[in-house]
């Protein structure tokens, strides 16, 4: 590989990993293990080993989109579920706190191909990232998705659920997808009304984009302080798309409560008030009740997607 394509490929993945040790560090960020706040069996520590763990799998997906912007691969021939999976391998290997990453990787890593290819040509922006995102995950295939159902498994996670007859947990669905020639994202567009990472590749990552990524900018130009803006962009996402996670442990309606919630600390000021710290106290003690039934971990996998974006276009903290 020629030195600029390998600087496109670390510079890809330096990026992608700070989005996920930022995500992680910000604090107090309601409902979710931070820096001075862990699961009884997963810690701060666990998500930071994932951070690193991760890289290699980032750097095989940015070098991909290198390759596919010189021409030597086609978007079809990424292998983007390989990616998630080996991603998840060594999410696995090295921590022992259970599934901290999945939903990061499922989003990290197209953006990852992405960056790869836009950042190879002139002038990348995240405009430019966008459409090669939608270009990436409309060319996945059935190899794709039976790599993530094992990443799936892997990761004892079972966000997909039961997609018609394509049962994540089902040992025939391999040869089920296999034979149908369904993608993955064709399995996203199933699962994509009640599943907000699904959703995010069927509709080209429009909360990374369109809502999270350009609200993070705004908070950073008011107060350049990172934790302030990275705890707002959370709490920004949770309060437009209930979190899907918390849907499937509790309901919707629950939901859609803390989603409310997270709107009046907004408006209340969040961290920069006194009120509205006091609010996001109460709304995190709310949270960590209940066995973490109300865990909102999807809208954490979303500000790392949108920090991501922030972040490869020049922002450092």
């Amino acid at each position: 590989m020629e030195s600029a394509e390998g600087n496109v490929v670390e510079y890809v993945s330096d990026c992608l990993q700070l989005a996920t040790l930022l995500e992680v560090s910000a604090y107090p960020k309601p409902g979710n293990v931070h820096r001075t706040a862990d699961f009884s069996d997963t810690k701060y520590e666990h998500f930071l080993a994932s951070s690193i763990a991760i890289g290699g799998a980032l750097r095989d997906a940015a070098r991909k989109g290198v390759e596919t912007f010189s021409g030597k691969i086609g978007f079809e021939q990424v292998g983007i579920g390989k990616s998630i999976a080996d991603a998840v391998v060594a999410m696995t290997a090295w921590q022992h706190g259970g599934n901290t990453s999945l939903g990061a990787i499922l989003l990290l890593v197209p953006i990852a191909v992405a960056a790869g290819y836009s950042w190879s040509g002139e002038s990348p922006n995240a405009e430019k990232l966008r459409k090669t995102v939608s270009k990436v995950t409309r060319s996945t295939t059935p190899e794709d998705a039976n790599n993530v159902y094992d990443a799936i498994k892997m990761a004892g996670a079972g966000g997909l659920g039961n997609v018609d007859r394509f049962d994540v947990t089902s040992e025939s669905s391999h040869s089920e997808i296999a034979s149908s020639g369904t993608s993955l994202l064709q399995i996203f567009q199933h699962s994509s009304t009640y599943d907000s990472i699904s959703s995010e590749w069927v509709q080209d990552f429009n909360i990374t984009f369109g809502t999270g990524y350009p609200f993070f900018i705004s908070q950073i130009k008011q107060m350049t302080d990172c934790n302030i803006a990275t705890v707002h962009t959370f709490l920004r996402i949770l309060s437009t798309t209930p979190d899907t996670l918390i849907a499937r442990k509790a309901d919707r309606q629950k939901a859609e409560e803390i989603s409310r919630l997270a709107e009046q600390v907004l408006s209340a000021g969040g961290l920069t008030s006194a009120s509205g710290r006091t609010m996001l106290t109460q709304l995190d003690q709310t949270l960590r009740s209940g066995s973490h039934k109300l865990n909102p971990g999807t809208t954490a996998d979303l500000t790392t997607s949108s920090l991501a974006v922030a972040i490869l276009e020049g922002y450092r903290p």
